[in-house]
């Protein structure tokens, strides 16, 4: 049997590749070689995420009904019996309740789709924080980006869907926000909507933008993510052998396909028993919207609720003094919803997207980089990645500011001066502080490398002196710690000529020095071979 079996899979095989020549397409992907650590998974994790996602979001669309249409609820729910609704909430509670596994594969959908954007936004700062993003990755790291923030555009879409109370202020505030553009506001929130808020047409919409747009999007970018993945060498962790020129590790298969199958049926079985156990998204607590109600105590899901928070710490007067919304040629203008919704976002996003141009303009780094970093060895990259941390935090913080100030019997108008001034206090003490770290760090490298470990040995010489024993280290153990580039600060031509005369573009170059002062000026460098045979020599002795 298990010949037959053999014969009729090799014969299989012969007949599609004679017809496609896929053999030596399948021959080169198998051997490529990937590197082994467990942080290389976390992308892993979000591909297997959206694949739940697809996979549970087929089921929901068959019960699921995108219409506003006011319906009266004639269901096995007691407390909503009589209410008017929407089509969209009554097919969410009749798939809830009467729908056998529906309740399972709504939270499985809700923890997945959690889960995805965790995911990327982990792997994004793994990027970071390491450097993955140089050349010639920028393009992938632009790809990622845009992953993230479709994962928010899909998330906030779907969570919208089933038009209850909460759903619906969240969408409320989109409109605010919209509305707050200058000129153009109105226009663009009556054709979101079509007409004023919340219309009839907007359910539709957002199904459709959750079913297709998105996803679409999402899997064309996720086979580019991979193609670029395949194209470039993988990226790989400093070690003994690994250089910007190889590759250290096992082959795609049988090894690695072997662990994704399996590492994807993890995934899922995480995802079930999370879903089965914790209920998410109860929208028949909250009820059918109704722009009237405003629910207390609650939030957005993680992703968005920085926003919220933004929102909720922009002050409408600036000191008491100066208002925040002004009337210019019978026009508003509404910076305290600009600022924190549109700007800010705006900012952040923005510098996080073109930040790998950005660090090699900064420090004039643009070879090819294939081994990772560090963090401790990039102190000004890892300070500014907490940095950013640091500052969503604060907003998510303030966007919760009202179940903090219960929770912790607080003041809600204290706490949000506190965040106020932290927003611009904290993340520059992040920086600092993680600076700082960095460099203790890199001086305790240095350290193991000239003097080796402390093994805890005290021993006696002749002459009455006491000191420890240190084990040195293995060459390889050697090689991870000081194989990092030592990248001094740009030096620039003076700024006046032997004649006198002031040198054109002076002011822009003294700029990307002081740039590259702020990456390189303060550094530890790595141990040279001279120091370290000086230290062996003296260690000798």
């Amino acid at each position: 049997m298990g010949a037959r079996l053999d014969a009729a899979a090799a014969g299989t095989a012969n007949y599609v590749d004679e017809r496609t020549s896929i053999g030596g397409f399948v021959k080169f992907f198998a051997r490529k070689l990937f590197p082994d650590h467990w942080s290389f998974m976390l992308g892993e994790i979000a591909l297997y995420s959206f694949i739940v996602l697809l996979l549970s979001g087929v089921f929901l669309t068959a019960f699921f009904v995108p219409s506003m249409t006011i319906v009266t609820y004639d269901g096995p729910l007691a407390t909503m019996q009589g209410v008017e609704m929407s089509e969209a909430f009554a097919s969410t509670l009749h798939m809830s309740f009467e729908v056998p596994g529906g309740l399972l594969m709504r939270q499985i959908h809700h923890w997945a789709a959690l889960l995805f954007t965790a995911a990327i936004v982990t792997h994004m700062a793994r990027v970071f924080f390491t450097g993955a993003f140089r050349k010639p990755r920028e393009l992938n790291w632009l790809v990622g980006f845009t992953l993230m923030i479709l994962s928010l555009a899909a998330g906030f879409s779907g969570y919208s869907l089933p038009d209850d109370v909460l759903s619906g202020n969240g969408l409320r505030i989109i409109e605010g926000v919209t509305r707050s553009i200058p000129i153009v506001g109105e226009y663009i929130s009556y054709w979101i909507f079509g007409g004023e808020f919340p219309g009839e047409i907007l359910i539709p919409r957002l199904f459709t933008m959750h079913i297709l747009l998105v996803p679409g999007l999402i899997l064309v970018l996720v086979a580019l993510h991979l193609f670029l993945v395949f194209l470039h060498k993988h990226t790989q962790y400093p070690g003994g052998g690994r250089t910007h020129k190889n590759v250290v590790g096992l082959p795609l298969f049988p090894v690695y396909t072997a662990k994704a199958g399996g590492f994807f049926f993890v995934v899922f079985g995480i995802v079930a028993l999370v879903a089965a156990i914790f209920t998410i998204n109860p929208v028949w607590n909250y009820g059918p919207y109704d722009p009237s109600p405003v629910s207390a105590g609650t939030q957005p899901d993680w992703y968005i609720l920085f926003v919220d928070g933004a929102l909720r710490l922009m002050p409408g007067w600036l000191f008491d003094v100066i208002p925040m919304e002004w009337e210019i040629w019978g026009y508003t203008l509404s910076w305290n919803l600009l600022v924190p919704a549109l700007i800010l976002p705006g900012l952040f996003f923005g510098f996080l997207a073109l930040y790998p141009w950005i660090e090699a303009w900064a420090t004039g780094d643009r070879g090819e980089k294939h081994v990772l970093d560090r963090p401790r060895n990039a102190p000004v990259r890892t300070g500014i990645g907490v940095a950013l941390i640091t500052f969503y935090v604060v907003l998510v913080l303030e966007g919760s500011n009202d179940i903090i100030a219960n929770l912790f019997h607080l003041s809600l108008n204290d706490l949000t001066y506190f965040f106020r001034i932290g927003i611009f206090v904290l993340p520059a003490l992040a920086f600092w502080i993680t600076r700082r770290i960095c460099f203790g760090l890199q001086r305790k490298d240095r350290e193991l490398v000239l003097h080796g470990k402390e093994t805890g040995r005290i021993v006696r010489h002749e002459h009455g002196e006491y000191v420890e024993v240190h084990e040195p280290l293995t060459d390889e153990e050697r090689w991870v710690l000081i194989q990092h580039d030592d990248i001094a600060p740009l030096e620039i031509e003076p700024e006046f000529n032997d004649r006198g005369v002031r040198r054109k573009g002076y002011r822009w170059d003294r700029f990307k020095q002081w740039l590259s002062r702020i990456y390189f000026e303060k550094r530890i460098s790595p141990v040279t071979a001279e120091e370290l045979a000086e230290a062996q020599e003296h260690g000798h002795h």
